[in-house]
């Protein structure tokens, strides 16, 4: 009996754990360790003084003490992701510690080799991107506590304060807030293999909620995140060596390759909840842009880069909706797309805020203070003015994936 149920049952399209994708937590890495084994206490003493090294200009001259550590006593996906975390924190205060005009060519053997190798095992890149900025640097104060700002701390930091780990803490809220939207993705596509209309007007209102929730979630911004502290502190250890006048030639890894390898800073466009929403919906975004967001993808856990591709050759759900000529499917499927459409405005207005005026506050000197913190020594970082750190030139390219959303609403 039970045997002929499953052959009745078709096969689900996706399934979340295929892809390292938690049912409770979406792409944030579950529960993440906080401390490496023994013998890489070097590595954790150095991650947790970064802050008063960076601003004490002592970072570098701490990196070349180092030993340099073997890879092989790390044990598991938790030990080589928290390990990644710390070794891409010290590198991006290392490179950025004197600012942009006293950025580094090499990064020494010591530090290169191993973040190297634990990147190559876990298929990152060895820059600090999304993945250990916000996926992989959160704990909870109190472990039976909820997964909320108040109960939330950063495990490795940098400069910026308060402001940085209401940065970081925000953005794991808002991948918290997508978890019901990732779901949802699931149940789409099994409404759509099962011709269960109910299911998947069910699940796309999951979807439009989740999507609304992540714009709410992101408001707290302005409640933890100050301007001036992110535009003049925070934002350089953010910035890649890629598309970036303050490192045109990139960086060499000593003992890893011999000519300088480029790679781009953090940015929200190597988020997967993103492109797993555009996929799902359809959503075209012009050749530029298009081409950024896929190259961003590179900045991504495979696992979850594969989850996006296993979207992109499902069925189309636009084309299901369309064929359906079912109203109701339609008006839940434009909510979705009006919720993403509204989400990517609201960013355009956080950026505006954090960046551009940011900018023109620290160009004309008023941001003297906010600065004197700094690690460029009380001069505001310019060479990404009109740029995300991720290299894009932020808001042609806001603006145009924005508009591409909106266009993929279905017309009545």
């Amino acid at each position: 009996m039970e045997a002929s149920d499953d052959m009745e049952e078709p096969p689900l399209p996706l399934a979340l754990t295929r892809f390292q994708v938690s049912e409770e937590f979406g792409f944030l890495l579950p529960n993440p360790l906080t401390e490496l084994p023994a013998p890489y206490g070097p590595w954790m003493d150095i991650a947790r003084e970064l802050p008063q090294l960076i601003m004490s200009h002592q970072l570098r001259s701490c990196v070349h003490q180092m030993p340099q550590l073997s890879i092989q006593h790390l044990r598991g996906h938790d030990e080589l992701c928290l390990a990644h975390l710390v070794l891409s924190f010290i590198t991006t205060g290392y490179v950025w510690q004197e600012g942009e005009e006293g950025t580094v060519q090499v990064l020494p053997r010591n530090l290169a080799v191993p973040y190297w190798e634990v990147s190559q095992a876990l298929g990152l890149p060895p820059i600090l991107s999304h993945a250990d900025f916000v996926l992989a640097n959160w704990r909870r104060k109190d472990p039976n506590g909820p997964l909320e700002i108040e109960n939330l701390d950063t495990i490795i930091t940098l400069p910026g304060g308060e402001s940085l780990r209401g940065f970081i803490l925000v953005t794991v809220l808002v991948e918290k807030a997508a978890v019901p939207g990732i779901k949802a993705i699931v149940g789409a596509f099994r409404a759509i293999l099962q011709r269960d209309e109910e299911a998947l007007h069910r699940a796309l209102g999951q979807l439009a909620g989740a999507i609304e929730a992540m714009g709410k979630a992101l408001r707290r911004m302005h409640d933890y995140v100050d301007p001036e502290v992110f535009y003049t502190v925070i934002r350089i250890f953010l910035s890649g060596w890629k598309d970036n006048p303050a490192m045109p030639h990139g960086l060499i890894y000593e003992g890893v390759s011999q000519e300088p390898l480029a790679y781009s800073g953090g940015s929200a466009a190597q988020s997967t909840v993103l492109h797993a929403f555009d996929e799902l919906l359809g959503i075209r975004h012009r050749q530029d842009s298009a081409a950024f967001l896929h190259r961003m993808r590179d900045y991504m856990p495979p696992p979850h880069r594969a989850f996006v591709e296993e979207i992109q050759r499902a069925p189309s759900l636009k084309q299901h909706v369309l064929r359906s000529g079912d109203a109701r499917l339609r008006a839940a499927f434009n909510r979705c797309v009006s919720a993403l459409t509204d989400l990517r405005c609201y960013h355009i207005t956080v950026v505006t805020k954090y960046i551009t005026i940011a900018a023109a506050k620290a160009k004309a000197g008023r941001a003297e203070e906010g600065a004197r913190a700094g690690p460029a020594g009380g001069k505001p970082p310019s060479a990404l003015e009109a740029k995300g750190t991720g290299g894009s030139h932020i808001f042609s390219f806001l603006k145009s994936i924005r508009d591409t959303t909106r266009e993929g609403m279905i017309s009545a």
